[in-house]
């Protein structure tokens, strides 16, 4: 497994290289609604073994659904694949200040499983952060959550008897991934999605996990760029996962949902 301080990913380039048959790419508008056009490197899998999504992890890969895929984009390199080492990780004095508001929620660590008060918390949030006719939770956790290759769980908070939030990730020995949350958007002073992250280090360090997959930075998007906050954190870069310098993150960014 590689490192985190400069070791290459090409380590690990044999598995990735023979893989490579199995990937496409396809022209797309860019996800992030930066103005350059985009590209998706993927490939559809029904199942991958926890040593194969480890290594394509650790390659800048991300999952959707049955979809394994990394952005390559002809004119543009603002997707950065972050992750952190959760031994290493300090809380600053505002996430200190997250926990503290959070002292009232209960995290509990459940199987995937679309329950009525699920779907009515996510729909709620849907309309609430992504209006529109062509958005629902059902379609989410039959498209794309349940649509697994791999291990995947849910981390919900409640206060209570009531949901507050639901974080999605999928779990290996040594890794975990982010993949989505959703929360009641009246809780939004919580700061809920910082808390989720911050909930998910918990778990990993309580059960030696080496690396949280946080999905991509990207500096311009300030919904994305929340994730420097977290530190300290490494970056792939030119194809090797690099320690970010110890400087304050430049945008707070509004409260997150998806990870990827």
């Amino acid at each position: 497994m590689t490192g985190y301080h400069g070791n290459k990913v090409a380590e690990q380039a044999s598995p990735l290289s023979d893989l490579q048959k199995y990937f496409q790419i396809t022209p797309a508008v860019c996800p992030y609604k930066l103005p350059l056009a985009a590209a998706y490197k993927h490939a559809r899998f029904s199942r991958l073994p926890e040593p194969l999504m480890s290594i394509l992890l650790a390659g800048g890969y991300r999952r959707n659904a049955n979809s394994i895929y990394t952005m390559q984009c002809p004119d543009c390199l603002a997707c950065v694949p972050l992750r952190l080492a959760p031994g290493e990780f300090t809380p600053n004095r505002s996430q200190k200040r997250t926990l503290g508001y959070n002292l009232d929620l209960r995290a509990e660590i459940e199987p995937l499983c679309p329950t009525d008060e699920k779907m009515r918390l996510f729909d709620l949030f849907l309309k609430n952060r992504y209006p529109g006719p062509d958005t629902s939770a059902e379609d989410y956790y039959a498209g794309f959550f349940m649509n697994t290759i791999t291990n995947t769980f849910e981390i919900c908070y409640r206060q209570g008897t009531r949901l507050i939030g639901v974080g999605i990730f999928d779990l290996g020995t040594t890794w975990l991934n982010a993949v989505y949350f959703y929360f009641d958007p009246a809780e939004k002073k919580r700061s809920p999605g910082t808390y989720n992250i911050l909930a998910l280090i918990d778990f990993c360090k309580q059960h030696g996990i080496d690396h949280l997959y946080l999905g991509y930075w990207i500096k311009a998007v300030k919904a994305m760029s929340y994730k420097a906050r977290f530190r300290p954190h490494h970056l792939l870069l030119n194809g090797c996962w690099t320690a970010a310098p110890e400087c304050p993150a430049t945008s707070a960014g509004r409260e997150p949902a998806s990870a990827a």
